[in-house]
């Protein structure tokens, strides 16, 4: 396997080599993938400072935006011309099968960060406001405007499960706007990040515009969110880190955008049951359900149970767990010993509450080395026990039944997360109602919603503040100006 070349940080327009080394391990068998060099914290000031210099000196900001787009458009190519040695190293660090790390992480991401360009040139800069005509005369106004400009500086905490679809998500939306971005990728998958410094290098992007810091612990990504030349914080991870960062930007008061944990619910109506060991498969498979959308509570009718119980059950044992790096592999490892062990205790919890072990709920056998969890199902008695209300993120689904879809509903809904969630039916029309009663961010009748750059995604609740992708994802990144023109006639 050839990884990306870079090892240290990129900051200001330059490769720094000062710090400490560490070494990232390769989940799939516990080896090293290699050693990088952790910036210390006043690399990241320097970063932050030279961010807040190219915002103010508007080198980037001031440029046209089919010029910003242009540029972008380079970077990606940059991107896409290291695209073997970046599949190989994303395998490496966080243990992604091939098919998944080829076609989504990596050729999904660069559709995604075209097309958000392409939304973004579509979108005004400006447009009027719809102040009635005789309010803007007897204000003494002829024109009322609404302006769209950049918020700033933002820095950008992306976590280890998709490091670069996350990246894109939120590097190409906040340069297209005009801002400057501070990246620190999570310290577990942090070598692929180092892409996006390499080019911004081949693109010419003026220094200070983008950087992209990697460090072994969070003083970085703790300065990321409390200094004051920071405008704005975008992270993507866990409810609890999200929690601290909004009372670290509290001081200041950032702009903070989350999006964070997930419990999600798929609900399968009783004209749609035969498509569960389909949609069952789709949580574990490719991701090891490390995704945070990952629809991990499904509710089927209670008097077909113990049916799909067994369908899924069977699905789950036909799904090849292995070496990332294999052609067929459909599930690698989880991403740590301790995610692993996270998973052992909820399955144990699980049980300890009345649940039982369909299928899975331990390390396979014949993977000695590597942070493997099998695919298991677990037959929940009820909504409240452990394993349906809190995270895992792991390969293990719950199976709950309910006995009308009003009870469905509530039990979708009975969460502290409301990130994402999945209807299915033969009659759309009635899934669709369903639907609009989740309260979820992003919810999919009969389908997978997927990359899209189009439609916005982003939680309810305790999953998350404000939204990524989409016209949403892009006015993110953007302060709204008023102006209110009149004359002096």
């Amino acid at each position: 396997m050839a990884l990306i070349p870079q090892t240290s940080s990129y900051v200001a327009g330059k490769w720094i080599d000062s710090g400490d080394a560490f070494a990232v391990e390769n989940p799939a068998d516990e080896s090293r993938v290699t050693d990088v060099v952790s910036a210390p914290a006043a690399e990241f000031e320097r970063a932050i400072v030279a961010a807040r210099q190219s915002f103010d000196s508007g080198v980037w900001a001031d440029l046209v935006p089919r010029e910003r787009a242009r540029i972008l458009n380079v970077f990606l190519d940059a991107i896409v011309a290291t695209r073997a040695e970046l599949v190989d190293t994303i395998i490496a660090e966080a243990g992604l099968p091939r098919f998944f790390t080829e076609g989504v992480q990596v050729d999904g991401s660069i559709t995604l960060g075209r097309e958000t360009l392409d939304l973004y040139l579509a979108l005004p800069e400006e447009d009027f406001n719809p102040v009635p005509v005789n309010q803007l005369v007897a204000g003494g106004a002829k024109l009322s405007v609404r302006r769209y400009e950049p918020v700033g500086v933002v820095s950008a905490i992306t976590p280890y499960n998709a490091a670069i679809i996350m990246g894109i998500q939120k590097i190409i939306p906040a340069l297209a706007a005009g801002n400057s971005v501070v990246l620190r990728p999570s310290p577990l998958t942090p070598i692929s990040s180092l892409v996006f410094g390499a080019a911004a290098e081949a693109a010419g992007l003026p220094p200070g515009v983008l950087s992209v810091l990697i460090e072994s612990g969070a003083a970085g990504a703790e300065l990321m969110t409390t200094h004051p030349a920071v405008d704005l914080v975008s992270f993507t991870g866990s409810t609890a880190i999200g929690k601290a960062i909004l009372a670290q930007a509290a001081s200041t008061v950032k702009h903070v955008a989350l999006e964070l944990g997930g419990k999600s619910a798929q609900i399968y109506l009783p004209d749609a049951v035969d498509a569960a060991a389909r949609g069952g498969a789709a949580v574990v498979a490719a991701t090891a359900g490390q995704a945070c959308v990952a629809a991990t509570r499904m509710f089927v009718p209670a008097d077909r149970k113990a049916e799909v119980v067994a369908a899924v059950s069977a699905t789950y044992q036909h799904l090849k767990v292995g070496d990332p790096a294999v052609a067929g592999t459909m599930i690698g490892p989880v991403i740590s010993a301790g995610q692993r062990e996270r998973c052992e205790r909820f399955v144990a919890l699980a049980q300890e509450h009345g649940a039982t072990v369909a299928t899975g709920g331990r390390r396979p056998e014949g993977l000695e080395r590597g942070y493997y969890f099998e695919p298991t199902v677990l037959d929940l008695p009820d909504n409240t026990n452990p394993a349906a209300q809190e995270e895992i993120f792991g390969p293990v689904l719950g199976i709950i039944g309910y006995t009308d879809v009003d009870e469905a509903v509530r039990m979708a809904n009975d969460s502290i997360y409301g990130l994402s969630g999945q209807v299915y039916g033969a009659d759309v029309a009635a899934a669709t109602a369903v639907a609009r009663r989740i309260r979820a961010g992003a919810v999919n009748v009969n389908a997978n919603g997927g990359l899209n750059a189009y439609a916005p995604s982003g939680g309810y609740k305790q999953s998350g503040l404000g939204r990524e992708r989409g016209p949403d994802g892009i006015r993110a990144f953007q302060e709204i100006k008023n102006l209110t023109v009149g004359s002096l006639g």
